[in-house]
This record gives structure tokens, sequence and C-alpha cells, in this order.
């Protein structure tokens, strides 16, 4: 199957970690091998990328597109959390550049049985790795109406929440719901008339998000994979993080922000007395946003932000 895969903000993030300066670089997200194709025409001889991915497929569709490039690429199933581990394993120390292209790929989107979208009827998966762990079947049939409503509320920034989880249980106390299908329509019902109709885009869209993060554990990872990684950046490495949704753009902010400006002390401390350093320079004070034309090209590009930053 040949998939429809237009990397987002590809020269952007790419330019940001200068992979023509040579060295070791990390594409933490590889999905569709997009990015990871991108570092590797423009690194010198002599330099490395490892790319990562927990999707099967991916890899698989990575390993294929990358094979040209021989040693010069490394493809590793496994969680980005895991890319210290993946270094050490490796016995590569300092990277010179990191890259995360968060949330859902086109891999997985384009393949419509993985259960990621509103628009085609499939099985309620949207695990990214397929191996194990839980369905999107067994959040939406297996959670309470509280649980539900929390994860609704928190990761996918839906106003209706309490109104989504309570048709939810109406719905499958009557059957499971089993399918993308079943909860669009029971998401959709939910939702008021008059916020339907103002809606550009499906209003399952927020749950479907919010279901998946579920799934997948994307949030809680990232903070920890962020900080992890970033640690092993040699002095003048950079790290280039692609978000799609406002959670994951806050984490990051933040996340680069704290590692910016470490020190703990009150405000009215003459001195810092803390000893905390900043170990990291943040080279984007407003994330870069897609330009026109490739908002044009690719819609999935709409929300998509890039923050880059430097360790010193």
């Amino acid at each position: 199957m040949e998939f429809a895969h237009i990397s987002v903000l590809l020269r952007e993030s790419v330019d940001a970690l200068m992979p023509e300066r040579g060295g070791v670089f990390v594409d933490c997200t590889a999905g569709g091998g997009g990015h990871s194709e991108e570092i590797l025409k423009r690194l010198p001889p002599h330099s490395r990328l490892i790319s990562l991915d927990r999707d099967d497929r991916a890899v698989e569709r990575c390993r294929e597109r990358l094979a040209p490039y021989g040693a010069a690429s490394t493809v590793v199933k496994t969680n980005y959390s895991e890319a210290a581990q993946v270094l050490d394993a490796l016995n590569i120390g300092a990277v010179d550049g990191i890259l995360w292209d968060l949330g859902v790929s086109s891999v997985q989107l384009d393949e419509p049985e993985r259960g990621f979208s509103y628009s085609s009827d499939a099985p309620l998966d949207m695990r990214m790795d397929r191996s194990g762990g839980r369905t999107a079947a067994d959040v939406v049939n297996g959670y309470s109406e509280e649980e539900l409503r929390r994860i609704i509320r928190d990761w996918g920034e839906e106003k209706f929440a309490s109104a989504v989880a309570a048709a939810i249980v109406r719905r499958r106390a009557q059957s499971p719901i089993e399918t993308t299908f079943q909860l669009a329509d029971t998401v959709a019902s939910a939702i008021p008339a008059a916020a339907r109709h103002k809606e550009k885009q499906h209003p399952a869209r927020r749950t479907f998000q919010a279901i998946r993060i579920e799934v997948n554990d994307e949030l809680t990872l990232l903070e920890p994979s962020l900080e992890s990684a970033i640690a092993r950046l040699a002095p003048g490495g950079r790290a280039a993080v692609i978000t799609f949704h406002s959670l994951e753009d806050r984490i990051v902010k933040n996340t680069m922000k704290r590692l910016e400006s470490p020190c703990t002390c009150p405000p009215d401390f003459p001195v810092c007395v803390c000893g905390k350093k900043p170990s990291v320079k943040v080279l984007t004070r407003k994330p870069i946003l897609p330009a026109e034309g490739e908002l044009s090209d690719n819609p999935r590009a709409r929300s998509a932000k890039l923050r880059v930053c430097e360790k010193l």
C-alpha cells in the first residue's frame, strides 16, 4: 500500500536542526519517513541518523524508504520515550540534533482499519503499537462515565465532555460501541445542534483525539521524553518539536522554558542560590507556523507548530 504522506513543516524543521554540520541525529517519530529522508539527504559523509517509531507499519515503511542510505540510517521499533536507551544500546553518547513530529501520522490515518479516523468505518483500535495494550474500544466500553468525562475534557478540550461521556455510557448499555462510526454518531448526538452547525470539522474530532491520546499515553510520556533526549544533546545541538494541538504545544513550550530558566529562587533574591543553570537556549519565542502554500497543499498542517531549542 502506498501512503499519501506529506511531511509537515519539513523544510523549517530540518533547517532548524542543521544536519549539514554532520554528526548523529535522531528522528524520534519517524512515521512515513519524510523528515528522516530529508535529514539523510543533507548529512555529510560519516554522519548518522537514528529513526524511531513504535508503529510496526511505519518501521517497515521507513526501512524500505531509507534503505538507499545504507549504514547512515538505523531504524528502530520503539517508543520515543526510549530514545536514551536506544542510544545507550548503540553505544552513542551525545547527539547533534533531535526531532519530534507528534500526534497521529499519515501512516496511521491512511489505513482506515486502524480506527484513528471518524471519516471511515473501522473497528475501534487507535493503537500506534499494535503488539499489545488497550484499544480505543477498551476505553470507550470499559472506562467509567467519570473517567470518560475526564479524558474527553482534559485530552480533547471538549466543553461538552459531560454530555458526550453520558451519551457513550447510554449507548454502550444497549450494546458495545465497536466501530468508529458508532462512536462518531454517539458523540455527534451529544453535541447541541447550534454548536454542531458552527463546527467546520466533525464534532467527534476532539473526542477521538482524547481517546487516542489516552490509548497511547501520548501526553504522559512527552515531558520526560523531551527532558531525557535533550539531555543527550552535545553543546550546540538542537531539538525541534512539531505539535498539532494546544496540549502538546503547552508541554513543549513549558519544558523548553523551564530548561532555559530553571532557577527556583524567589524573584526578590538579589542573586541565584539554588545553583540551577540553564541547559538550553530557546530559539523560537513564537512557534514557527506552516506557510500558506503548505496549508493549501496539506490541510493536516493547519494546526502544526514548530518550537526549537539549542543546547548550551
